[in-house]
């Protein structure tokens, strides 16, 4: 399956699916990484590798406008799969519909818990014991949509905001790939909003403690 990253900035859970595709029987190659930020410096990180790459700046357009330059992009490469990687722009309806069941994000919580933007400020302001990261389907509403896979990150009594975001980040590594390639495999579609597994799939989940408790 062609994939194609959308990023804004360094690109670190690009670098981890570009990785995970030029491994052995990996059912992914990545076909484009595209950001709306010209400066992104995983732009020239996918470009010392290889990588195709295209940028194309939202300042000054109407977001649909961008997108609908984004998606050209994506079409003329051959992208079958859409993931977003730190990309910091919410998708217009429009482009969620072209991109129906082939755009997939990850976003720092465990969804539904605490989508949106400071997922782990709140999630230490609410005193949970665990938190993590999702991959999803995108869907027009933010940070909703069907789950594909969970990795789950304890949180312990000395974390700080910084800590507990660097080991969601690194649990974050490890889950992405996994979840690309129960996608690009075929296992993982989505029947009434919800994500059928195969049978003998399980979600796959990952703790990192890195800190006592």
């Amino acid at each position: 399956m062609r994939v194609g990253i959308q990023i804004s900035g360094r690109g670190s859970n690009m670098q981890a699916l570009v990785a995970a595709c030029a491994t052995a029987d990996f059912p992914a190659d990545v076909a484009l990484v595209i950001s709306n930020d010209p400066s992104a410096a995983g732009l020239e990180w996918a470009a010392e590798r290889g990588i195709k790459t295209a940028a194309i700046s939202h300042k000054g357009m109407e977001r649909e406008a961008h997108e609908r330059l984004m998606d050209a992009a994506l079409v003329e490469a051959g992208v079958e799969l859409v993931c977003n990687a730190g990309y910091m722009r919410v998708l217009t309806p429009w482009f969620v519909d072209k991109w129906h069941d082939k755009l997939i994000n990850i976003h720092p919580s465990l969804l539904p818990s605490f989508p949106g933007l400071d997922t782990h400020v709140r999630a230490l302001e609410k005193g949970v014991r665990w938190h993590g990261c999702t991959v999803h389907y995108v869907r027009a509403p933010v940070d909703e949509g069907p789950i594909i896979a969970q990795a789950v990150v304890p949180v312990v009594a000395q974390d700080t905001p910084d800590a507990l975001a660097a080991r969601v980040l690194k649990a974050e590594h490890e889950l992405y790939p996994i979840a690309l390639k129960l996608v690009a495999s075929g296992a993982a579609p989505v029947v009434d909003e919800r994500v059928m597994l195969a049978e003998g799939v399980v979600p796959y989940s990952v703790c990192h403690p890195g800190v006592a408790s």
